[in-house]
């Protein structure tokens, strides 16, 4: 999942844009915060790395999915099909929520290229 670090003077809305669009090629418009979260990594008994984690869920605008350099693929994945994919348990919780939430109001996440989207 896309992520990364808030620059300063950014808001968090603006910093999930940026790094949705260098991450992925798409253009989003965020929504709805899905969760916040701590990611302690220590070492030694020592706290090496502390992130915050806020999920959103968001909507496309525009552009091409593409994996960028620091990324392996990016793919639309049906909420049947997450089984393949290795993902961290906390992420696939996530994943699932955003699934329940978007399937009780049934927007379209993924491009149409019939329809245009605004940001």
């Amino acid at each position: 999942m896309p992520g990364g670090t808030v620059e300063l003077g950014e808001t968090l809305e603006q910093a999930l844009v940026r790094e949705m669009a260098e991450e992925t090629g798409l253009q989003i418009a965020p929504g709805e915060l899905l969760t916040v979260f701590d990611r302690i990594l220590r070492e030694r008994g020592e706290v090496r790395h502390h992130y915050v984690i806020l999920d959103y869920l968001c909507s496309y605008v525009s552009g091409e999915a593409a994996a960028a350099s620091d990324a392996e693929a990016v793919a639309w994945v049906a909420l049947q099909d997450l089984p393949a994919y290795d993902l961290p348990q906390k992420a696939l919780e996530v994943v699932k929520d955003a699934f329940a939430r978007v399937g009780a109001r049934e927007p379209e996440l993924a491009p149409n290229p019939t329809k245009r989207y605004s940001g």
